[in-house]
């Protein structure tokens, strides 16, 4: 069968690609395994089964809704973006001992061919909106300074505030100990005594947590809430994470 090559509408730049090497790349095994699995009868496209690895296909946002492979829809092809809600303890790494972001992931999934990577990191002391992504180029738009993508986080301090934060946060001069470029300026809302709402346009190394640090106070809690206009879902628990829709991600730049 040679499946349709119509794409919808925002996926027409995307090029076909052999079966075989888009679910390859998409972690389900080798290129003789999908052969031998599309043999089987295993994957179907459009209701009819796809038993030729060679068959060259696009890979559409929409695919898991037209491909099956061992009767459950087909990942989403490469280009997915993920927001995870990231519980304390848990860290934004491959390698270092304990729960890591993609442990909640399916485990093919760290096969995949670009990789999954978080958009920045949250450490492993801070909770809340964390974006994961395999397209380098939008994880790079979003992290980069000249984008001003604002973060909103919400933190909970040792000790009330003073008054002079806000002023020292917004002015442009702080500079954080160990460094010698200032500070864009963030904006600081109070809430209550000890809590406050930061949003800042960088991401620095302990950014928050050093900027209070520097006003003569200590983070004890920490929460990414934002991320430009996209907001962490009340009903998202912690540790739970979902797909966004092209629509969604453009949040991010609003």
């Amino acid at each position: 069968m040679k499946p349709p090559s119509s794409s919808p509408k925002g996926d027409r730049a995307i090029k076909n690609v052999r079966l075989d090497r888009l679910l390859g790349g998409m972690g389900y095994g080798s290129r003789q395994e999908i052969a031998k699995l599309a043999k089987l009868g295993g994957i179907t496209l459009d209701g009819r089964d796809l038993t030729d690895a060679s068959a060259r296909i696009a890979p559409t946002s929409d695919l898991p809704d037209r491909m099956t492979v061992d009767g459950r829809p087909v990942d989403p092809p490469p280009g997915l973006v993920l927001l995870l809600n990231k519980p304390i303890g848990m860290t934004c790494s491959h390698k270092e001992d304990g729960l890591l972001v993609y442990d909640v992931l399916p485990p093919r999934w760290r096969r995949r061919d670009p990789a999954i990577s978080t958009v920045g990191r949250l450490d492993k002391a801070t909770t809340g909106l964390l974006l994961l992504t395999d397209d380098g180029d939008l994880l790079h738009r979003i992290i980069s300074p000249r984008r001003h993508v604002a973060k909103v986080y919400r933190a909970t301090l040792a000790r009330p505030l003073e008054g002079h934060e806000a002023a020292l946060f917004a002015s442009g001069d702080l500079v954080l100990e160990g460094e010698d470029k200032p500070l864009a300026p963030a904006v600081l809302e109070p809430i209550g005594p000890t809590g406050a709402r930061l949003t800042v346009h960088e991401g620095r190394y302990h950014q928050v947590r050093r900027m209070f640090a520097a006003a003569g106070n200590h983070v004890e809690a920490l929460h990414r809430e934002r991320v430009g206009a996209l907001t962490l879902p009340d009903d998202l628990a912690p540790g739970a994470w979902r797909l966004l829709a092209p629509g969604e991600v453009d949040r991010v730049f609003a």
